[in-house]
């Protein structure tokens, strides 16, 4: 059974506390509060054994290691029960030769997803979900992004802005478009819009302020 501190539907917002929780995964009891002190990827799949879900979870299980290399540990999630899981991540094995090394949740209730706001009050399953929570070593959503459940999302892009969250944390710059680690960071305007003019310097990389 599922375990979790807030059940209403209300969307999550970026800066918010993550709502604890306890389930079943995979790999054993989980609660998130276990993963404090270091970063965290949350995401939802709209089912097991379904085309896109399984290689979203090829391509994650491959990059594992660069995001454990980064700090952050993944936590999936679905309306599956955890035998349903189990089966699935053998067949992965089993087609693909790819281990999944990181645990599924089972939320057979929705109410994880229903804290999160990825499943709506009414809604009778997660089909559409594909929900991904960039939460920090504190316990604070940094970013998320939603999919539909006909897209799959980018591995590289997760690894991408995971680091971008990282190199920006504490507020030491601002990561410009296309960002990638060893790359210079903005740094934040010291002016507000009413006061530039032709000349101000607005728009600068932190190496240039020094």
């Amino acid at each position: 059974m599922n375990d979790t501190k807030a059940v209403a539907a209300q969307p999550i917002r970026i800066g918010e506390t993550a709502p604890d929780f306890r389930a079943r995964t995979t790999l054993g009891e989980r609660s998130l509060s276990d993963y404090r002190g270091q970063w965290l990827i949350l995401f939802s799949h709209p089912a097991d054994f379904t085309p896109v879900c399984t290689t979203e979870f090829v391509a994650l299980a491959k990059s594992a290691t660069e995001f454990e290399a980064a700090g952050c540990a993944l936590l999936g999630l679905s309306v599956d029960s955890v035998y349903s899981h189990i089966a699935w991540v053998a067949a992965i094995k089993h087609k693909f030769g790819v281990s999944v090394p990181f645990p599924i949740i089972e939320d057979t209730s929705m109410v994880i997803g229903r804290a999160y706001g990825m499943i709506d009050d009414a809604a009778v399953d997660s089909a559409a979900v594909r929900s991904t929570y960039f939460i920090d070593p504190d316990g604070i959503i940094r970013a998320i992004t939603t999919y539909p459940h006909n897209v799959g999302r980018s591995v590289s892009e997760m690894l991408r802005l995971l680091r971008a969250l990282q190199a920006t944390q504490g507020g030491t710059g601002l990561a410009p478009e296309g960002w990638q680690p060893g790359d210079g960071l903005l740094a934040f305007p010291t002016i507000n819009s009413a006061e530039i003019s032709g000349d101000d310097d607005w728009f600068c990389h932190l190496a240039d302020t020094k």
